[in-house]
């Protein structure tokens, strides 16, 4: 048996590998992808793909997309942190749909289901579910503590910055975590009503502004709680968009 992995996270990617490898060892991953685009690609020769482990929200759009660019005659698995939208895709013939971070008994269960199912998931009925894409944005952030991995909801992040060439995540409670993603990844992600991205290096949250100053050459100063590491101003081609956003 032969699976393909779409997931644009790096540590998501890792973990649903070594547990496929753990619990079965007779499937074989073929591939991972992490984007529509490379899904597509992979897909396009048609190879012998029996099963598709799919994360709903890839780095350059939604998956449903890639149904929409290529048949999949796989027996496909949604993986999401996002259960509205699995549900959806179960639904509508998806042959199930496991939630992050992905429980192996739960997975042991979607495999099985897929080894017992003949039929294929129903295209039409998916994309007519779910409609044509619409804005999502990131609602948690996977973070790794040893060997366990905890999504941050997105209320619970004060910021995201990078310092010494690697990107972390600090959660409002001040704990401070290393992340895959990058800070050009995650504003594209983030809701542009509640992060705003002040510098090349750090990305905040609404709620952690506690205080505003001028600074020196129409740039302006801000007071952070908690406060990351690293300069928090906002340079003077970006205070109107800033105040704008601060409201």
């Amino acid at each position: 048996m032969k699976a393909l992995i779409v997931e644009d996270e790096k540590l998501a990617q890792a973990r649903l590998s070594r547990l496929l490898r753990d619990l079965f060892p007779d499937i074989e991953i073929a591939a991972v992808t992490d984007s529509v685009r490379s899904t597509v690609e992979f897909l396009t020769p048609d190879p012998p793909i029996n099963i598709i482990f799919m994360d709903v929200e890839l780095a350059d759009g939604e998956c449903f997309e890639i149904f929409r660019k290529v048949p999949v005659h796989a027996q496909v698995v949604m993986t999401t942190a996002y259960d509205t939208y699995a549900i959806k895709a179960f639904e509508a013939g998806s042959i199930d749909y496991l939630l992050k971070p992905i429980d192996p008994q739960a997975l042991v269960r979607a495999v099985s289901r897929c080894r017992e199912r003949e039929n294929k998931i129903d295209v039409e009925k998916l994309l007519a579910a779910v409609g044509r894409p619409k804005p999502r944005y990131k609602e948690h952030s996977v973070v790794q503590v040893g060997d366990r991995l905890i999504p941050v909801a997105a209320d619970e992040i004060a910021c995201f910055f990078s310092e010494d060439k690697a990107n972390y995540l600090i959660r409002k409670t001040g704990e401070r975590y290393l992340i895959d993603s990058t800070l050009d990844l995650l504003e594209t992600q983030l809701d542009p009503d509640k992060f705003f991205r002040i510098s090349r290096g750090c990305i905040i949250a609404r709620s952690t502004v506690k205080t505003v100053h001028k600074h020196l050459n129409g740039r302006l100063m801000l007071d952070l709680v908690p406060s990351p590491p690293v300069e928090t101003t906002v340079s003077r081609a970006r205070v109107e968009d800033f105040l704008s956003w601060l409201g």
